[in-house]
């Protein structure tokens, strides 16, 4: 397998930058692997049994396999850092080119400094103190705010006021923004002028009493303290604003919301760019902090719109959307000040939405984009996948464009062969995978719920072979039950009889099946990160195609926060 054994040899090359044939060298090498295991990523384990899964394994496979213990699976297996495997027995090759392929072709998910923690505690260091309060978050920032939150505001908005300085931009529109923590973090923690853009009306009310506490707090604080201030505020409180960003939309519709609820004041323009010197500069310091690293291909912006890498051979878009940063627009919006764009965890097409927007939008100088939800992604082969946002009533409103699908956004990878991801194998991808680690190494009860739900799906069958994949949400406590008062819960919630009966024979059988059901899953789990570096991988070349610059930034503990990456790009100034 020429794949395997020349991704293996490549294994540093995602701690360093990398050229543009390199990324996509590696989008091809990604895409072929990905298709020869789609049968392990595309799987439900909710089928493990009603599908004989198991034995859709090579036989040598199942050999070495079902006699691994939950640790070993974790040792051998899902750590990509661990470095002392010991085998129980020999492994054949080809599964050994599996694991090794799996973790050379998957971007590295924590900087260097801080790899191996996977084993160690879970939270970061700056909760060692205290469990719930982040010691490098200021108390007034973190009323209301969870540990994983605070770490996260805390990171991006540092990022993301690097990013102001670098461009001499004050102003920053946080999309997706909920209640508002990050939202007040960048405004009150760290003097920017910020917008806030909500679809949740209520979130945006909670976001603004939020507001009004912490103003009140530091007020109160500051009388305290005898002083005028303590922090960097902000001229004025964040802006919120309860608006849908529509994906469909053009940046003309994007500027017009902001525009429409009065959230940006109109004044002289900033400088168009940051100078080359800066740029290199905040390049070398973003490598210096384990960041992965797209070169523009040596294009400018403008030169790389002619490539038309973001449309379907069906679609144009018209040349005043492709603007570089540095040429003023032909119409109304000409004078609109410019700003960063940022959104954490902004679910499904709403990160490719900002991506387009990014790229489009003149106004707009940079960005930094978490990602989550990569199964609510449209693609072409699914336009309406489940659990995909919908607008409200006249959310559409009359301008919009081609229909844009939020994977693939590049030309190249849309060309390569076997680049489709199903459904499956990107909400396989939102999985974490250091969770399932430690549950695996501390042997963990939980690990049963898998087992459980497919032994279930067997019973639901028998009754009603209609019914495949039937939702049943979460079972409180599932793994604490025998599974017949699992059983019990579960099957009125398909519209069975709770006291369907059970052949316990076959219930015993199938719980000595454990072992293979946990194997099965940690061998599509080894696939996460794979699938969801080709989809970060896309948005990075998809960049590149438009002649800017990104980086790849492990900026969050993913052993505390899973979707930890941000995609983090400049628009180049001539």
């Amino acid at each position: 397998m020429s794949v395997e054994l020349s991704a293996v040899q490549d294994v540093e090359m995602f701690t360093a930058s990398f050229s543009a044939d390199q990324q996509r060298e590696l989008a091809k090498r990604l895409t072929t692997f990905l298709s020869q295991y789609r049968h392990l990523s595309d799987s439900y384990i909710i089928e493990f049994f009603t599908e004989d899964l198991w034995h859709t394994l090579p036989s040598s496979w199942q050999a070495v396999l079902q006699e691994l213990s939950y640790p070993q699976i974790a040792d051998l297996f899902l750590d990509a850092t661990n470095e002392d495997r010991r085998y129980p027995s020999v492994w054949p090759l080809s599964l050994l080119a599996f694991r090794a392929t799996a973790h050379a072709l998957a971007f590295p998910r924590e900087c260097r400094h801080e790899q191996g923690r996977v084993a160690s505690s879970m939270k970061p260091e700056e909760f060692q103190e205290n469990q719930s309060q982040s010691s490098l978050l200021g108390h007034i920032f973190r009323k209301h705010v969870k540990p994983k939150k605070q770490h996260e505001i805390r990171k991006l908005g540092m990022l993301v006021k690097q990013l102001c300085d670098q461009t001499d931009c004050n102003r920053v529109v946080d999309v997706g923004s909920g209640q508002g923590h990050l939202t007040r973090f960048l405004s009150f923690g760290l003097g920017l002028s910020v917008t806030a853009i909500e679809a949740d009306h209520t979130l945006v009310t909670m976001a603004s009493r939020f507001d009004g506490q912490l103003i009140w707090a530091l007020a109160k604080e500051n009388q305290k303290k005898n002083c005028s201030s303590q922090l960097p505020v902000s001229q004025s409180s964040p802006h919120h604003v309860a608006r849908w960003v529509n994906p469909k939309a053009p940046w003309e519709a994007f500027i017009k919301q902001l525009r429409a609820a009065g959230c940006v004041s109109e004044g002289p323009p900033t400088p168009s760019g940051p100078s080359k010197k800066k740029l290199r500069g905040w390049k070398r310091q973003g490598r210096s902090h384990g960041v992965q690293t797209s070169p523009s291909h040596g294009s400018t912006h403008s030169d790389a719109h002619s490539q038309d890498s973001n449309k379907t051979e069906s679609e144009e878009e018209s040349s005043n959307e492709n603007c570089c940063s540095c040429i003023q627009p032909e119409n109304s919006l000409q004078g609109y000040p410019d700003f960063v764009l940022t959104g954490l965890h902004a679910c499904g097409d709403l990160s490719t939405t900002l991506l387009r927007h990014f790229v489009n939008c003149p106004h707009v100088r940079g960005i930094t984009s978490v990602a989550c939800c990569y199964m609510k992604i449209t693609t072409k082969e699914n336009p309406t996948p489940p659990g995909l946002v919908v607008p409200p009533v006249g959310g559409l409103g009359h301008e919009s464009v081609p229909s844009e699908f939020g994977y693939p956004m590049s030309s190249w990878v849309r060309g390569l062969p076997g680049h489709q991801l199903s459904y499956k194998a990107r909400e396989g991808a939102c999985h974490a995978v250091e969770d399932y680690i430690r549950r695996l190494r501390e042997e963990s009860k939980l690990l049963r719920t898998h087992c459980y739900r497919a032994m279930l799906e067997t019973f639901i069958r028998d009754a009603r072979p209609d019914l495949r994949r039937a939702g049943i949400q979460t079972i409180k406590k599932a793994h604490l039950l025998p599974f017949t008062e699992y059983a019990c819960l579960g099957l009125p919630r398909v519209g069975l009889p709770p006291d369907l009966p059970l052949d316990v024979e076959r219930v015993e059988a199938m719980l000595k099946q454990q072992g293979r059901v946990v194997v099965y899953f940690s061998l599509a789990l080894l696939l996460a990160p794979v699938v969801e570096t080709l989809v970060l991988l896309d948005r990075m070349i998809y960049l590149q195609e438009k002649g800017v610059d990104s980086q790849l930034v492990p900026l969050f503990d993913p052993n505390f926060s899973p979707r930890n990456f941000v995609l983090v790009a400049l628009k180049p100034c001539g």
